[in-house]
């Protein structure tokens, strides 16, 4: 089975020093790049992360402090990973949760206007949960019938999930092999930003996803409580829900003056 692709599409998986989207840093990132012609390339890179890893992390992925010490940093790196990605759609395991989200914080954090806008996503663990419901290390026994060997290495668990994805494809007839169509089986819950804080009604409107003014439309909240957008800029939400806020009132501004 080769992927039915009309573009390159970038399986990868992180390393990091914990779960919080908003505040974490990847310490190892690797990438397997897969091109129409069905040539692959990959790239891992070890990050210094600028902040301690907590022992119980370090007991999980085995990345130490004094392994990263002397590693380059993201921004360091943002600008050759942003190269290999920019082209391509993004696939990954638990990607649209995780990976996705605390990749974009990274780039933007790192200065690189990363957007989704002309990516789609293929999150393999979602397949895999709606077809049979187990982790990663379960989907490569079942779909591959090999055990994962170095569980929680990002370089294995990223090779991991592009075997999986090409078994699942085999295995399911009703699963289209077409990127896009495999991004929308796997979208959870549409939203505008990758932490879901952001969504749209049935009429396509913005809205707020959380919160005081959930429901409501992002239009109504920021003419009638203008205060509430300067209040999410200064607060603790990820750096790219505040991109995307910012670009809706930036619209919502340019329609007023036209």
């Amino acid at each position: 089975m080769q992927l039915n692709l009309t573009k390159p599409i970038c399986f990868f998986d992180l390393e990091t020093t914990g779960v919080n989207v908003a505040k974490d840093r990847i310490v190892e990132i690797s990438i397997l790049k897969v091109f129409p012609n069905g040539n692959k390339e990959s790239k891992t890179w070890l990050v210094n992360p600028e902040m301690e890893i907590p022992p119980a992390v370090v007991a999980v992925h085995g990345i130490s402090n004094e392994r990263v010490a002397n590693e380059p940093t993201f921004k360091e790196l943002s600008k050759e990973i942003y190269t290999m990605i920019k082209d391509s759609d993004l696939g990954g395991f638990n990607s649209d949760r995780f990976d996705i989200p605390l990749l974009a914080e990274e780039m933007l954090r790192a200065e690189v206007d990363f957007d989704m806008k002309h990516m789609v996503s293929v999150d393999v663990q979602t397949i895999f949960h709606k077809m049979e419901k187990r982790t990663l290390g379960a989907a490569y026994k079942f779909y591959c019938n090999k055990d994962l060997e170095d569980a929680h290495s990002a370089e294995a668990d990223t090779l991991a999930t592009y075997e999986v994805l090409l078994s699942q494809l085999d295995r399911y007839s009703d699963l289209e092999n077409n990127v896009k169509k495999l991004s929308e089986f796997t979208t959870r819950k549409q939203s505008l930003d990758f932490a879901g804080f952001i969504g749209v009604d049935e009429n396509d409107n913005p809205t707020f996803a959380f919160g005081k003014h959930k429901g409501k439309t992002v239009d109504e909240v920021l003419e009638k409580e203008p205060g509430y957008f300067g209040w999410i800029l200064n607060a603790d939400f990820p750096l790219y829900t505040k991109k995307v806020l910012t670009q809706l009132k930036l619209s919502k501004l340019n329609n007023k003056l036209s």
